[in-house]
């Protein structure tokens, strides 16, 4: 039987570049589909910030150039082999010699070289897919590309797309980009209040659309969570389909995690060991018996953050403990810096992405908070779930997904949940399960067996995405 040959494109990948989410599934994804099945491979662009314990060992494959508006643009193919799979990363200097990923004013240009360089490298790596999966707005011209420009090159070859968050989606102007589209056209596929959206051209052009759970595939046909494009969504609904994403268990594992203070098991005698540890650490009062919130987040309104702010000082009032880990909007940084300083002996507030310091912290807590106003997938729940921190979220995409009220009476569920996005709805639900945590401890280690029992192996979505990969193929026997 032929393999399934499917190109991931995509801007980031752990461990050679992540700024979130997306680069912790094109790190993990790929490699949890069924080697005997698929051929699965990723292009990327090569970035300056990539790890030279990496880059020193990338192959150069060829060199050629592209067009770009009214100048060609190089492209040096590398290649490198990595827990059997096959990256492809993209040099060119003038756009990825930098120190950040994203966040600069030629955004639009620099992802529409890449669309294009990556449609162009195809023949040169000697790889023609059966499906081009496409993450994301900075990938989203290539299903537009592959339709409007390449489709007698690649006449074989299917375009999925993937919407990991909605809220970006590649807005321009079309004077700003026309130029370098090569395009003497406005596209209607692309059309949006008279600019041009990226995204919606890759929904409209794509042959399969996916999003990272079940439930943010509905939510994002409802004006609330669809950005401007739920009239887009619905009209697509016949080929959308919401796969959850997994995360990498062996990756995540409190029996081998080198990152804690101690490594456990189910019997969870260590992970206390663990939450003194880290309140020592930090300097909070040694207490076992004091529970534990977390909250390892990027700080934006996003994740909840204006519920926290309107109800911190009555969580605080709880006989608790509550660490905070993140960056993001400044507002939320200093008011969680100044209730943190207001409460020594109750709270921490972290300002860094640290990913040594956050593995300690899953596994020291008792609970994790997540009261996100949308969540595509999330994360952050199945990996607290894996170190048996209860997590207390709102049901929405991947939390709703992912996390089940726990029933005390028949023992089912796996953590706590509220549905309306409102700050003391929150914080009645929080009082509930520290609650449960002081009043019933042997329901509360069941609870944290059934979290940690959770399953969100990479191989259960791998071997979704290919029964659609074949089923958009005409492989599906």
């Amino acid at each position: 039987m032929d393999k399934l040959k499917v190109l991931f494109a995509a801007t980031e990948a752990y461990p050679f570049a992540k700024s979130g989410g997306l680069g912790d599934v094109i790190g993990s994804l790929p490699k949890a589909f069924p080697k005997d099945q698929t051929d699965i491979r990723v292009i990327l662009p090569k970035y300056a910030s990539i790890p030279e314990e990496y880059k020193k060992d990338f192959k150069l494959i060829d060199i050629f150039y592209v067009k770009v508006g009214l100048s060609d643009q190089y492209v040096g193919i590398q290649q490198y082999e990595m827990d059997g799979v096959t990256y492809y990363f993209l040099d060119n200097e003038y756009y990825f010699n930098r120190p950040n990923l994203y966040g600069y004013y030629d955004d639009g240009e620099r992802f529409v070289y890449f669309c294009r360089a990556v449609l162009e490298s195809i023949p040169y790596i000697d790889f023609y897919p059966d499906v081009l999966h496409c993450h994301d707005w900075q990938a989203s011209l290539i299903p537009f590309l592959l339709k409007e420009q390449y489709q007698w090159h690649y006449l074989n070859t299917k375009a999925v797309f993937t919407i990991h968050n909605m809220k970006y989606q590649g807005l321009y102007g079309f004077d700003d980009l026309k130029g370098v589209l090569n395009l003497d056209y406005f596209p209607a596929a692309m059309e949006f209040y008279r600019k041009l959206n990226l995204m919606k051209g890759a929904l409209y052009t794509s042959d399969l659309v996916t999003t990272v759970s079940p439930t943010y595939a509905e939510e994002l046909k409802d004006p609330y969570y669809g950005e401007g494009l739920d009239g887009v969504m619905r009209d697509i609904s016949y080929k959308t389909v919401g796969i959850l994403n997994g995360i990498d268990e062996t990756v995540y594992n409190p029996q081998t995690d080198p990152a804690l203070f101690v490594p456990y098991t189910r019997s969870y005698k260590k992970k206390t060991e663990n939450k003194t540890a880290l309140q020592d650490y930090l300097g909070l009062p040694v207490n076992p018996k004091v529970p534990m919130i977390s909250m390892i987040t990027r700080l934006v309104e996003q994740k909840g953050l204006d519920l926290v702010a309107a109800v911190i000082h009555e969580i605080l009032q709880m006989n608790i403990q509550m660490v905070v880990l993140g960056t993001g909007d400044a507002q939320y940084e200093n008011m969680l810096r100044e209730v943190a300083y207001t409460y020594p002996d109750k709270m921490i507030t972290i300002i860094d992405f640290n990913e040594d310091l956050s593995r300690k912290i899953y596994a020291a807590s008792d609970m994790f908070l997540m009261p996100s106003k949308f969540e595509p997938c999330g994360l952050s729940q199945m990996i607290a779930m894996r170190y048996g921190t209860v997590p207390v979220v709102r049901e929405t995409g991947g939390l709703k997904d992912t996390v089940h009220y726990f029933d005390k009476e028949t023992k089912e569920g796996n953590g706590f949940s509220f549905a309306t996005y409102n700050a003391h709805d929150m914080l009645f639900t929080l009082q509930r399960a520290v609650g449960l945590y002081y009043d019933e401890p042997e329901l509360w280690k069941t609870l944290m067996t059934n979290a940690s029992k959770s399953n969100f192996d990479w191989k259960i979505s791998a071997e979704t995405y290919l029964y659609y990969y074949k089923k958009v193929t005409g492989k599906l026997s």
